[in-house]
């Protein structure tokens, strides 16, 4: 299940890609690169429908964020659908390497309590590997914490 989609804007924008990588353990990570908007986001959506359609759903879905060079309020928002969809079917979602805005953003937003931000890919498969991460019941559903960046 190796895909990777791309798509060609203004000359002046990031051409934004999304590669899904399984990991040995189950996991799947999304490789972000370029700029995630409202124009890009379809991408995310459709890199999305690829992770979540392998029986079982992965346990952990991390969005490697490291060549991530914008990401607007609908990238948040698509991040955030990722996160009920994933949620929805037992799994748990982590954002790795997110630049300083993005990290900001979900800081401000207080999205950094429920998706944890983690420094790396390979922390974020670590804490969970590790069962470090924190699952609370929240009454409603469940909030996950985890490292922020800071």
């Amino acid at each position: 299940m190796r895909a990777s989609v791309s798509w060609r804007r203004e000359a002046w924008r990031q051409v934004f890609s999304v590669q899904v990588r399984p990991v040995p353990t189950g996991a799947v990570v999304l490789q972000l690169r370029g700029d995630l908007d409202v124009e890009s986001v379809v991408q995310l959506d459709e890199a999305a429908d690829t992770a979540l359609a392998s029986r079982p759903t992965p346990p952990l879905v991390v969005v490697d964020c490291a060549s991530l060079s914008f990401c607007d309020s609908s990238g948040i928002g698509g991040l955030v659908r990722l996160y009920q969809r994933l949620s929805a079917q037992g799994g748990r979602l982590r954002l790795a390497a997110a630049p300083a805005s993005v990290a900001k953003a979900f800081s401000l937003t207080g999205l950094d309590g429920v998706i944890p931000v983690h420094t790396s890919t390979g922390d974020a498969l670590a804490v969970a590997r590790s069962g470090r991460d924190k699952v609370a019941d929240a009454g409603e559903g469940t909030v996950v914490r985890g490292r922020g960046v800071g």
